[in-house]
């Protein structure tokens, strides 16, 4: 299937993907022996192709006349949007939305009808999330909330309650690198301690990790560390990168253990940190990473290439420039070099 078929709608518990292309609506629907493929010059022509195709293909009778909205209920189709989203996105990503509907969302409008949830309903939910000054959560609800609605919206031409809701703007907290002193007393603790935790604490702040990537870990040739990039689209090709073992890493490579790192459990990482730092968070060994490569003068686009990002401000050439820059080892590695600072 093309990346361009991304949306969908359901017929009868089938997935169906679609696209528009060149003014025309595009379906398909290929699966244990079956293709079904219709166009249309409007989606509802489409739809109706597609039911009418399937119908013979299937050798299935029409169905029942189509659910109003005030037949279905908010948890029997929040979990149909889910299991869109299974098939759709990475198993991390899909597992958030799972868990905020399963906690949030199925209990507070789960035992209500499409039709009887209004928008005085949503606002005065998510109003009660910042209030409680949750507002990360409120975000994350209103989204899956409008995820849900544009698709019933599509099937049973319904009026989004979603349409008119706001939330207060709310600067996101951005974390900081650590300090010298502070990385110096880190390097400390980890000395002490020598377990797993302080092996991957400082795999994160030597490399520049995501605590996510550390399950991928690997040495080699004793000059890089590879870890794939977990920050890729559902569909997209893994991306791993490599990260040189640049002089400061050099000199507390003996405390770590890569392959402990590899396997901390990654709540006991967090829970660890937090209590030797309260005021940071293990993101925030990224950040130091990134910090103290541009502090000793490496180019931005290396950087890029070492921490996984696609954008930086730093980086003053175009995304078609990088796409065609491809640096050699040596360069990357005199690069790596100049990340030698003391504590």
């Amino acid at each position: 299937m093309p990346k361009a078929f991304q949306n969908v709608f359901i017929v009868d518990n089938k997935i169906v993907r679609y696209r528009c292309y060149k003014g025309l609506f595009q379906a398909r629907y290929r699966k244990n022996g079956f293709s079904v493929e219709v166009a249309s010059r409007t989606y509802e022509g489409m739809k109706q192709k597609f039911i009418e195709k399937m119908q013979i293909t299937f050798e299935v009778t029409p169905s029942a006349p189509k659910e109003s909205p005030g037949d279905v209920l908010f948890s029997t189709y929040g979990n149909e949007w889910l299991s869109v989203k299974k098939q759709t996105t990475k198993p991390s990503t899909y597992a958030e939305y799972e868990r905020i509907f399963k906690l949030n969302l199925e209990p507070q409008f789960g035992h209500l009808k499409l039709s009887q949830i209004t928008r005085p309903m949503v606002q005065k939910f998510l109003f009660k999330y910042v209030e409680e000054e949750k507002f990360r959560t409120a975000e994350k609800l209103k989204l899956q909330l409008t995820c849900i609605f544009d698709m019933a919206a599509d099937e049973f031409n319904l009026i989004s309650p979603m349409k008119k809701i706001v939330l207060p703007y709310h600067q996101a907290k951005k974390g900081s690198a650590l300090t010298k002193e502070e990385e110096l007393r880190l390097i400390e603790y980890c000395r002490k301690k020598k377990d797993d935790v302080s092996s991957a604490l400082l795999v994160l702040l030597y490399f520049g990790l995501r605590q996510s990537e550390l399950a991928s870990i690997r040495i080699i040739d004793n000059k890089y560390l590879e870890c794939e990039t977990s920050k890729v689209r559902l569909g997209r090709n893994r991306l791993f990168r490599k990260i040189p073992i640049t002089p400061v890493a050099k000199r507390i490579v003996s405390l770590i253990d890569f392959e402990a790192a590899k396997n901390v459990n990654l709540v006991k990482l967090k829970s660890a940190f937090r209590r030797f730092m309260p005021s940071h968070h293990p993101h925030e060994l990224r950040y130091t990473f990134i910090t103290r490569c541009k502090e000793a003068g490496v180019n931005p686009e290396v950087v890029m290439l070492w921490d996984g990002h696609t954008q930086d401000s730093d980086a003053r050439t175009s995304k078609v420039d990088r796409g065609y820059t491809d640096y050699s080892e040596e360069y990357l590695l005199a690069e790596a070099e100049k990340v030698n600072y003391s504590l």
